[in-house]
């Protein structure tokens, strides 16, 4: 039998509503990995912070890997380095602050270790709470981003309307340069051309030398579509958004606070 790789969104799948991983999912990622089987952490987070929650979890061992930045980097947990990496155009980042900017919106990017903003607002805290980093503020983005970064996200707390209707109106600017995805209600999310968390299965598994059919995805998010999708097995736990449960091939019976993830590892994987 070939072993499985199994693609874990982190927040809202893996983690717990209160960011912490359950035992039960603990120890079923514990038993897969002793059978030979790979896990890829799929996270639209930077890889800094998707490395904290790899060490926490234990997930830093030969045969677990990690899709950042929504499918920008590949990186393998256990030798510690990037396997592939994409980023967007300084001038794709700059327009894209300046068009933020103009709607009133707040935009944040990254380097390798921090987030980087033009101010200290509630929305910059809000994210905090879910991802904690370190952070560099300038008024002026270019004056502290220093190479092309791997994504842009804007952030509209409890303002949903407002982030749909900049993606919309911005579409047409957007082709040719970079591409968006909704990652929550909160949360708009611009990446390389090309990238995609589904573009990071596809890319992992030609890395690995894997088969398809060994792939099985899990999320709960717009952002995993391409994932659950280009993936041989999709799954959306119990309280993913309507979206992708149209897409999955299995709904959980349980949400991501009750153990969803070692539900999926018992029934596809042990």
């Amino acid at each position: 039998m070939n072993n499985k790789i199994l693609f874990l969104d982190l927040d809202g799948a893996l983690l717990c509503d209160d960011r912490t991983v359950s035992e039960k999912n603990r120890e079923a990622i514990r038993r897969m990995l002793a059978k030979g089987h790979y896990v890829a952490l799929a996270t639209g987070r930077s890889v800094e912070s998707g490395r904290a929650i790899a060490r926490n979890l234990g997930v830093t061992v030969p045969g677990c890997y990690m899709i950042a930045f929504n499918g920008a980097v590949l990186y393998d947990c256990a030798a510690d380095r990037t396997l592939l990496q994409r980023s967007i155009p300084i001038d794709v980042v700059h327009e894209l602050f300046e068009r933020a900017k103009r709607a009133g919106i707040y935009a944040h990017t990254y380097n390798k270790s921090d987030i980087l903003s033009t101010g200290h607002t509630r929305e910059l805290d809000y994210y905090l709470k879910k991802a904690p980093m370190t952070y560099k503020l300038a008024s002026n983005i270019m004056d502290i981003l220093e190479e092309e970064p791997h994504k842009v996200m804007l952030i509209a707390v409890d303002r949903t309307e407002r982030l749909i209707r900049f993606q919309q109106r911005n579409q047409a600017w957007e082709r040719g340069r970079c591409v968006s995805v909704f990652a929550s209600q909160s949360f708009l999310e611009y990446s390389p051309l090309g990238t995609s968390k589904g573009s990071g299965v596809m890319e992992l598994t030609r890395i690995l030398n894997m088969p398809a059919d060994c792939t099985i995805a899990v999320g709960d998010e717009r952002n995993d579509i391409s994932m659950l999708q280009a993936s041989y097995i999709g799954v959306a736990v119990k309280n993913a958004v309507p979206e992708l449960k149209a897409v999955a091939d299995y709904v959980t019976e349980r949400d991501n606070n009750h153990d969803a993830v070692a539900e999926i590892i018992e029934k596809f994987i042990l």
